[in-house]
């Protein structure tokens, strides 16, 4: 007998109809799912009573434990296995209006219940939220060409993103847009990866390159560039609330600009991403942290401070510390986690108890809501630099030892205490609250300090008369005296001044009384104190070049070139400040002492972890945490595509919005911590390399209808431009930009009365010299008035952090491109720019103009419009010189100059240029 040989494509056919058999026979048995089934029914019907707020009852939904456990009728709600004996059950299908529940809400639906009852028989297994459970690798789609997508790979897809993303497409019988051309591609990729428009130069080699490799050779450029670090220092400033002032009502200036110049150096470096944040939380507690490392931890003195007369120090430090945990939650890991401060968390599996364990790790740090913002790291410059890298070198030397003390004390006169912490004051007070002031047989008391091996005390001070005594009584006013001193005048300035003591041992009550025989009247002010330093005498010892160091030691103490930045640094033992959990979150209120922890529900600390800032930095950095490669995945994201792929990047708990591809999300941290070490740029390389991200943006009649929001990614991101970008942008495209980078906070034009500052008396002063047109995250930053124009287009005041702006649509954006004065002198300078070019016929100058603006040529239709706009003005500009002259800024321009301009404020303020396509 003959027999025909089966196609193998039989064979193929046959295994998949078998496996698509199985996988049905899978599906039917398969178990109720906690977190996509039941979760949701819990958080819409029953958490408002039964969570983390409220307990009716005595019986929560929000924790296993509580919910299995017994309430207040000493039943179980929930018996796994049992849904007709579970209490739960019973009460969801009463009828009598008062017993069922929902209690006074519309009762659930007959499937709702039946799913209930189904996974109490199942065992009423619980689960984690996805976005809770640690990043596992994540096995990529095949989207073959051949049937069922059994064999090669779809043309379109470049690399793994696309895989991802094509299946999706796929599944909702969607295609994927044409690849966008080179203008709109070069465009797109410049403004997400360095903020603003190439130079002219990388914008014609690459719109001009015929090698298949150009748009790889031009991603990799912009990664290079110097302006790639500014672009992501932008986004990271806000989630750091970066700003100039302290914030509150006196929103006097802060000098923290070193941070941001931090920033930039750090992403432009390629920092890891484990290190750039272990860096800000806990820099100071490295071994031996380097200046910019105690720089980095300013990314927690950003928080505000209150300089306001009469207010409470605590309370204000306690603010800044519940900022820094809120901050650390929304920023780091996109999590809620602020409402955790007065109860457990209604939707999420934290409990109050946790955010102070959490807390904890902030709570211990120096500083104290004072005017100066101690501590701060000095840097030196010039002559003290040298004098402080000789006196390190002696210190090293001859009495390494003492190496650590002295040099933090000469580099951030730290742990001083501060003069905010006098108390039982008689004669004295704490003027504005923020200094000791000392009258004629004043007393004040430092509690509780401790004296042990120590022998000399360093304070800063102002005396206002010569002749003063200042002595040092232990445990009362007129107790044991420890010390005196006749104190000097300063003749109005801070100076720093030293006194010994012979040795004792404990901790003290210390009372500071002060007598001048030059004060005539009750109310007049001998001294004021600004802090406390108890330490032991300078080494003294016959070492060689003893009496030069110690001269170095002094001077540097109140140097003459010093750049000072706050940050962070942790009380030593001695100050040590333990954390109570607030009862409803109310910092008056202090319940049971808590040590420094983090949710159960997340895992513990690693086993090595200190538990302080930098075993918490270990923890967040683990690659065991859920949520941190997640978050810095997801914003990265939503920078290249306007939205993440989870929408809510400040929340990605149970009430976010949740990931429309999952998947991906995951695959992408996976790869980040695993693949590429924390190695950002790889990351926004992968990105920028994907079809996904290089197709046209274009909306067509099936987009629209299956896809309007773009949420599957079957075109490229069309989205408005933010802020900085659109004002940098114009600064390029006119030429104006001023290439200078780090330094302070510049000043570009603003109108008179924008500010008001009370009690500080700032101003704003136009800066010179180029400086007005740097980019725009140089520009000074005053919470209670940020930058106007920046604030029509959504920029924060930066007063708590902010983990996404909302774009907004209003006139007001229209208003300040056309009639800002900074938009105005930049179309000036635009249109002076094409007519520097030596093109003269208005035809020719639109189209380039157009040209440096989108990079492109423009249409029939378009340059015909502009023409239109152009004809008009000249016929209003011609007669009129006062016009011209208003237009262009000058009275030697020409009604065509005019006309150009009005032409060049057009072309900046169409769609087309503030948004990316």
């Amino acid at each position: 007998m003959l027999h025909r040989k089966i196609p193998e494509t039989f064979w193929a056919i046959s295994l998949l109809a078998s496996l698509v058999f199985f996988a049905a026979c899978m599906f039917n048995n398969k178990k109720v799912d906690y977190n996509t089934e039941i979760k949701p029914i819990f958080n819409k019907n029953c958490i408002i009573c039964h969570g983390g707020v409220k307990r009716q009852s005595g019986f929560s939904l929000l924790f296993k434990t509580d919910a299995l456990a017994k309430n207040k009728s000493g039943k179980p709600a929930i018996i796994p296995g049992d849904p007709e004996n579970s209490e739960l059950i019973k009460r969801l299908t009463l009828k009598d209006p008062e017993e069922r529940m929902p209690y006074k809400h519309p009762a659930l639906s007959a499937k709702e219940i039946t799913t209930l009852k189904t996974w109490i028989k199942e065992g009423a297994t619980w689960g984690d939220h996805w976005a809770y459970v640690s990043v596992k690798e994540v096995t990529i789609p095949s989207n073959g060409r051949g049937p069922f997508g059994l064999f090669g790979t779809a043309s379109w897809i470049n690399n793994d993103i696309d895989q991802f993303v094509y299946q999706k497409i796929k599944k909702e019988g969607m295609s994927p847009a044409d690849e966008a051309d080179k203008a709109t591609i070069l465009r797109r990729a410049s403004l997400d990866i360095i903020g603003m428009p190439a130079s002219e130069q990388i914008n014609d080699w690459f719109l001009h390159n015929k090698d298949k490799n150009a748009y790889e050779k031009l991603v990799d450029t912009l990664l290079a560039s110097p302006h790639y670090g500014e672009k992501w220092a932008g986004l990271w400033m806000d989630l750091a609330r970066y700003s100039d002032t302290k914030g509150y009502e006196r929103d006097d200036s802060r000098k923290i600009w070193r941070y941001r110049d931090w920033l930039i150096n750090a992403f432009n470096h390629n920092q890891p991403y484990n290190e750039f944040l272990t860096e800000q939380i806990a820099g100071d507690l490295l071994p031996n942290p380097t200046d910019a490392q105690y720089i980095a931890t300013a990314f927690h003195r950003n928080t505000m401070t209150n300089d306001e007369g009469g207010t409470d120090n605590e309370e204000f430090r306690t603010s800044a510390v519940l900022d820094r945990v809120n901050s650390t939650w929304e920023g780091l890991m996109g999590t809620s986690f602020a409402c955790v401060q007065c109860h457990s968390h209604p939707y999420d599996p934290f409990r109050h108890d946790e955010y102070y364990q959490f807390m904890a790790f902030f709570n211990n740090t120096r500083d104290e809501d004072t005017y100066d913002d101690y501590p701060l790291i000095r840097e030196f410059h010039d002559t003290d630099s040298t004098k402080f890298i000789a006196l390190k070198n002696w210190i090293k030397q001859n009495d390494p030892a003492r190496e650590k003390e002295i040099l933090q004390f000469v580099k951030l006169q730290q742990p001083a205490i501060n003069s905010i912490a006098a108390d039982e004051l008689k004669n004295a007070a704490l003027m504005d609250t923020k200094w000791l002031v000392l009258r004629n047989k004043a007393v004040a008391r430092f509690k509780d300090i401790d004296l042990t091996n120590k022998t000399q005390l360093i304070y800063r001070y102002e005396a206002y008369r010569p002749g003063g005594e200042l002595q040092i009584h232990l445990n009362q006013p007129d107790g044991p005296l420890l010390t005196k001193i006749s104190v000097k005048e300063t003749r109005g300035r801070w100076a720093e001044a030293k006194l010994n003591f012979a040795p004792i041992k404990g901790r003290f009550n210390l009372y500071v009384t002060y007598s001048s025989t030059q004060l005539k009247l009750p109310e007049e002010t001998g001294m004021q104190f600004d802090w406390f330093f108890f330490t032991n005498p300078f080494p003294t010892k016959p070492y060689t070049g003893t009496d030069t160091s110690y001269k170095f030691f002094n001077e540097l103490l109140e140097p003459t070139a010093v750049t000072t930045t706050p940050v962070m640094m942790d009380n030593p033992a001695e100050l040590f400040r333990p954390t109570h959990l607030f009862e409803r979150g109310n910092w008056l209120m202090k319940g049971k002492l808590v040590e420094p922890n983090v949710p159960a529900s997340l895992g513990g600390l690693p086993a090595n972890a200190p538990k302080n800032r930098l075993g918490m930095a270990m923890w967040l950095t683990d690659k065991k945490n859920p949520l941190v490669s997640r978050t810095i995945v997801n914003r990265i994201w939503e920078q290249f595509f306007g939205v993440g792929i989870a929408e809510t990047l400040e929340d990605m708990g149970t009430q976010g919005i949740a990931p429309t591809h999952r998947e991906l999300l995951d695959y992408l941290a996976w790869k980040l911590m695993v693949v590429y070490n924390w190695d950002l740029k790889k990351l926004m390389k992968e990105i920028a390399m994907s079809a996904t991200y290089r197709q046209d943006s274009k909306l067509n009649k099936e987009a629209l209808e299956k896809d309007p929001n773009n949420r599957l990614y079957a075109r490229g991101p069309r989205v408005r431009l933010s802020a900085e970008e659109i004002r940098d942008q114009a600064l390029m495209v006119s030429g104006l930009m001023s290439e200078k980078m780090f330094g302070a906070g510049v000043m570009p034009f603003q109108p008179e009365g924008i500010w008001n500052s009370p009690w500080n008396g700032s101003y704003w002063k136009t800066s010179e010299e180029g400086n007005q047109y740097r980019r725009s995250l140089y520009t000074y930053w005053k919470r209670s008035a940020p930058y106007p124009s920046m604030l029509s287009f959504d920029a924060t005041s930066r007063e708590v952090c902010t983990a996404r702006r909302i774009r907004t649509n209003t006139p007001l954006q229209a208003l300040t491109t056309l009639n800002d004065s900074v938009y105005i002198e930049v179309a000036q300078h635009f249109a002076l720019r094409i007519q520097s070019m030596g093109i003269k016929e208005k035809s020719a100058q639109i189209s380039k103009g157009y040209e440096l603006a989108m990079h492109k040529e423009i249409s029939t239709e378009k340059r015909k419009a502009f023409e239109k706009l152009y004809d008009q003005a000249y016929l209003q500009f011609k007669t009129n010189k006062k016009k011209i002259a208003e237009t262009t800024g000058s009275d030697k321009q020409t009604a065509e100059t005019a006309a150009l301009v009005i032409v060049a404020e057009a072309l900046l303020n169409t769609d087309e240029f503030i948004t990316k396509n």
